[in-house]
């Protein structure tokens, strides 16, 4: 069974920082694309960012470029997310999902192109 689990969440002042954890399993890890997506209170869930470990490919939103950095470790089947600098704006539930096309150039942060996904964790950031 696929299983996603994001965590890290938490409060922090505007200009913080955290850095989120997806951990998973179920799944060969170096298969599958993993990317993190964000959903504030009535608004539609965005990508946000995304790494494949097959192929080395990144993706990010234009509105964490230079902000946020991903990265995955391997050995523990896990993605992080970097979250530097952040805005009022970043306040969200983060989710992390997996596609099943190994390749962020292609699946980027487009919700349809991805496959299984966890439950999120919130982040709020106070100005």
């Amino acid at each position: 069974e696929v299983q996603l689990q994001a965590s890290g969440g938490g409060l922090v002042q505007a200009g913080g920082y955290l850095r989120l954890s997806c951990a998973a399993s179920g799944f060969t890890f170096d298969d599958y694309a993993i990317g993190w997506f964000h959903q504030a209170p009535g608004k539609e869930r965005e990508g946000v960012s995304c790494i494949s470990s097959s192929d080395g490919s990144t993706y990010y939103a234009g509105s964490v470029k230079g902000r946020f950095t991903i990265s995955s470790d391997n050995a523990k089947n896990t993605v992080y997310l970097q979250m530097n600098s952040l805005k009022p704006e970043d306040t969200a539930d983060y989710l992390c999902a997996a596609a099943t096309y190994p390749n962020c150039t292609v699946v980027q942060g487009t919700l349809q192109n991805y496959d299984y996904w966890g439950q999120g964790t919130l982040v709020t950031v106070s100005s």
